[in-house]
């Protein structure tokens, strides 16, 4: 574990360990829960990570896991998997590397890792606490697979501390999700200085700072839009849809004007 890379080796993996492991080109990362005997519990789309049901999907496609053409004799086969399972660690991995996830870091620490997904200033609840989460969820479910705001890193995300966004805003606590949406955004945002700022360095910088201020805001350890909910009582939510996390429906892809 490090400022450059949160890299593991198995043998210091414990129970109640966040970890993840990132596909194809470094595009997206796939989160779980390490719960021991060599078990992870993590969310799932069908076996994707993906499912915006729109024109992103093309550009993620390639975080998927990688298929084995030999069965896992452990594991439920990735194309039935659907929604919070329970996967061998060489299942969860796909041929991937093994990387831990950090809670309760710094400010200062949490700017320098600039890609989200990797760290949180939130505090992380007792390792009992979190297995309980993960397992109990494992039978009862954490809703639909939502790529932007109910995805594997939020499902871990709340494993890990209990908190939830009160507001269903369109963004979850998914470090990822923000990164993929903030660095767009931020070159967006920082356009208009170019009247003041001419140089294209300056310009550059702009937009470094604006990013890292969303990430920093948008962080589940300093929103103020969340509250500690227990594990049955989001169950409860979901159940009598109090909470709505909405499968996104795939969308056909605009025909050009001739």
């Amino acid at each position: 574990m490090g400022l450059l890379s949160n890299r593991v080796d198995r043998s210091s993996l414990k129970p109640g360990d966040h970890i993840y492991s990132w596909r194809t080109a470094y595009v997206y990362a796939h989160h779980g829960i390490y719960v021991g005997d060599n078990k992870v519990v993590h969310f799932t789309r069908r076996g994707q990570e993906v499912g915006t049901g729109t024109v992103l999907d093309i550009l993620l496609v390639s975080s998927g896991p990688a298929r084995s053409h030999i069965q896992c004799p452990i594991c439920v086969p990735p194309e039935e998997g659907h929604g919070v399972v329970s996967s061998c660690l060489n299942c969860f991995l796909a041929g991937g590397i093994l990387y831990r996830f950090e809670y309760s870091v710094s400010p200062a620490l949490f700017i320098a890792k600039a890609r989200g997904g990797t760290c949180t200033l939130a505090v992380s609840d007792p390792d009992d606490d979190v297995i309980h989460r993960a397992k109990y969820l494992l039978d009862n479910g954490f809703g639909c697979y939502n790529v932007f705001n109910n995805n594997c890193e939020d499902f871990a995300i709340y494993c890990k501390t209990g908190l939830l966004v009160l507001d269903q805003s369109p963004m979850g606590r998914s470090g990822q999700a923000v990164s993929i949406v903030g660095g767009p955004l931020a070159a967006v945002v920082s356009t208009p200085l170019r009247i003041v700022t001419t140089n294209v360095y300056g310009m550059a910088a702009t937009a470094v700072v604006v990013y890292c201020a969303s990430r920093y805001a948008t962080d589940i350890g300093m929103r103020g839009d969340v509250i500690k909910v227990p594990v049955e009582d989001l169950t409860k939510r979901l159940a009598t849809g109090m909470l709505q996390v909405l499968e996104p429906s795939l969308q056909a892809l605009p025909v050009p004007a001739s």
